[in-house]
């Protein structure tokens, strides 16, 4: 296979891409262009893109995708109620085929042939960003150097760095993975790749200790049309500064942190700390507001779904078919998820307290325990007698089956 020419690296400033740039300049001879994905990263992006061009890069360009970020990946999540192994959000899994997408978009108006990620190979991001290669730029030649250099460690890659005069934002003594965005932010590594010791606290960035929040709760009201978060307060609300003010008023309140060990798609299992106190106030909301604005066999299959909508998010398969198809159910199930819930924060929790809705389904004249004119309780007398037909001819034609577990049996 002949050496690329001109190479479009997915670039962050991090430990992996800083060293990538010179990499792929001494292995290949070529052209590196630097891309620079704004989802909502507390970065200076100015200082970002002269460092890759200080690293090496012959060009450097900063994409502003954080609103698509948050309506066309973070709330098409939400709407499907999409959490990975009942705990994650999805962070770090929806902002990887975004960034691919810009980074190929720019390498097809660069006349690149070939597209490179800092991704190793043990992890699941090769596969999101390379699915997404695959979808929407077949052509270009994946380049993955954590499978190709003689790189083995991040120690061996602090070490080139210093030997290439390469500032990395990575110690010995502090050598978290950190990924952060418009939705999250999750560490790995370090102290964190033993799942009996608790995080020690500067792993956090987003949140505040519960122990150490205020001692009187918070109240938000988060308004949602069709599914979509449109407002708090009573107030209309952009995508991202609305995501932007919940992190901040979960995070002082604690809320949002997950500690859990889960399965990566290689098959390893491996520990995480995730903050996502916005996502978390809105996903817990957007499931309570379903609750009384579907119908209970629509609402019963969107929990069918959900889990496997998160496992092709989490998969790398944002671009398949499926996931369309699932959208489409999504889309049709979401049309009278319309209203409000006001939430209570308080020392990490995330509760509930009530909810209202143009659409709700929730009649108190039906669910009252006191006296009701709409509801004849004598109807429920032929329901359960034709609910209960197949278990009553079963029992009847099979009563050594059915009635094994009494203690004594019917004759």
């Amino acid at each position: 296979m002949p050496s690329p020419k001109k190479v479009v690296l997915a670039y962050s400033g991090g430990l992996d891409t800083s060293v990538i740039i010179p990499w792929l300049k001494e292995t290949y001879g070529c052209v590196v262009i630097a891309v620079i994905a704004d989802v909502g990263q507390p970065e200076d992006f100015d200082a970002v893109r002269h460092k890759a061009l200080a690293s090496g890069a012959d060009a450097a360009t900063v994409v502003d995708v954080k609103t698509e970020f948050a309506t066309d990946y973070i709330f098409a999540a939400l709407r499907a109620d999409a959490v990975y192994e009942g705990q994650y959000l999805l962070g770090t899994a929806l902002a990887r085929p975004l960034i691919a997408k810009a980074q190929v978009e720019i390498a097809l108006a660069e006349g690149a042939d070939a597209l490179a990620h800092g991704c190793t190979g043990k992890g699941n991001d090769q596969v999101r960003f390379e699915l997404a290669y695959q979808a929407l730029a077949p052509r270009l030649r994946p380049i993955a150097p954590w499978r190709e250099w003689s790189l083995r460690s991040r120690d061996d890659e602090i070490e080139y760095a210093a030997a290439h005069g390469i500032p990395v934002p990575v110690t010995r003594e502090k050598p978290y993975s950190v990924d952060q965005n418009l939705w999250h932010r999750s560490a790995e590594a370090g102290v964190l790749e033993d799942p009996w010791r608790e995080p020690p606290e500067d792993v956090y960035a987003l949140t505040r200790s519960p122990g150490e929040a205020p001692d009187q709760p918070a109240y938000a009201e988060v308004a949602f049309e069709r599914g979509v978060p449109t407002g708090l307060n009573g107030a209309k609300a952009d995508p991202v500064p609305l995501i932007q003010t919940l992190n901040r008023l979960g995070g002082l309140h604690g809320v949002g942190r997950v500690d859990m060990v889960e399965n990566r798609l290689v098959g390893i299992k491996v520990r995480g700390v995730y903050e996502t106190p916005g996502g978390t106030i809105l996903a817990t909301a957007h499931r309570d507001l379903e609750s009384i604005t579907v119908d209970r066999d629509t609402q019963h299959y969107l929990t069918v779904i959900a889990p496997r909508y998160a496992e092709i998010i989490y998969n790398g398969q944002w671009f398949s078919p499926l996931r369309q198809a699932f959208d489409g159910f999504v889309d049709a199930a979401q049309r009278t998820v319309t209203g409000t819930v006001r939430m209570k924060l308080f020392k990490g929790t995330c509760t509930v307290v009530g909810r209202a809705s143009p659409h709700a389904l929730y009649r108190q004249d039906l669910a009252t325990f006191g006296e009701d004119a709409v509801y004849d309780q004598k109807d429920a007398d032929g329901f359960i007698h034709l609910w209960g037909l197949p278990t009553r001819v079963f029992a009847q034609v099979n009563p050594q089956q059915i009635r094994r577990g009494l203690r004594h049996p019917v004759r």
